[in-house]
């Protein structure tokens, strides 16, 4: 999965990002920080806080949470640390978060590029993290704009969410492992099969498809689920039951189709399709 030498500096590009999308990066050190961070989380899921000694403690020991200023007002941030797996050391990014007026400006990109840009400083190589992977929106993300890969999944990871967003609904999701060290971008999106389509907004799922497979969501599931908790049910079954199945033969989330609004599972980068 580990790609190429990163080839633009890091922090060159988190900075520029951030320059596009009209804001500037700034570390999170101080418990006053936490209350501006609690204050984008309320206006991003509600419901639920952040303990001020959290963010003083994430940063003395070294895992810095950054935030996107506009105009003297925090409106996004993302909060990791350190962690270790099977694979090593790694950085866990356990939340990203821009108010509704500064999305699909580039904020979460910038705040990703800054948080990759640390953690290479700091000698980590791979990032991961967990995502809805019914949110469209954060799938072209992190895999189109940051060129991670899907490589994990888990029904119900986090129990019953109280906050406004997630309340009373199953919290799927989808591991993601980002290689810091390629060049940030989507990889080329390769033909494949429909393993599970968007029948006239229900999922239809196709027997019998190998190879390269696309799995459709929808490209808004917070709408359909507004609209319709059951059917938004039975595309919370559909596609777990298919990146279960995809995962299960070794293939990963290698791109994300935004025109079909789909995601693509192959073989992993180096390896044999």
């Amino acid at each position: 999965m580990l790609g190429s030498t990163t080839v633009t500096d890091p922090w060159t590009l988190a900075r520029d990002t951030a320059s596009a999308a009209g804001v500037t990066l700034e570390p999170l050190i101080t418990v006053e920080d936490a209350d501006r961070i609690n204050d984008v989380i309320d206006r991003t899921w509600g419901g639920q806080h952040l303990d001020r000694e959290v963010v003083r403690a994430l940063a003395a020991s070294g895992n810095v949470s950054w935030g996107a200023i506009d105009a003297d007002r925090l409106v996004g941030f993302v909060l990791g640390w350190a962690g270790v797996d099977d694979g090593g050391l790694h950085v866990h990014s356990h939340m990203l978060a821009a108010v509704p007026d500064s999305r699909h400006r580039g904020v979460g990109a910038a705040l990703k590029f800054a948080q990759r840009a640390q953690a290479l400083d700091q000698g980590i190589l791979v990032m991961r993290w967990t995502f809805d992977p019914l949110l469209a929106r954060n799938a072209w993300l992190n895999i189109g704009k940051l060129g991670a890969v899907i490589d994990g999944f888990e029904r119900d990871f986090y129990g019953s969410m109280r906050d406004t967003l997630n309340v009373g609904e199953r919290s799927d999701r989808a591991f993601i492992a980002w290689d810091l060290r390629r060049e940030p971008g989507a990889r080329p999106t390769p033909s494949a099969a429909d393993l599970l389509r968007d029948s006239g907004g229900e999922p239809e799922a196709v027997e019998g498809v190998g190879g390269t497979v696309a799995i459709a969501i929808p490209p808004e599931y917070l709408e359909v689920r507004a609209a319709d908790s059951a059917r938004a049910d039975r595309w919370r079954d559909a596609i777990a039951r298919a990146i279960e199945g995809s995962l299960a033969t070794g293939r990963v989330g290698v791109a994300f189709d935004r025109e079909r609004s789909a995601y693509v599972f192959g073989a992993p980068e180096g390896a044999a399709p």
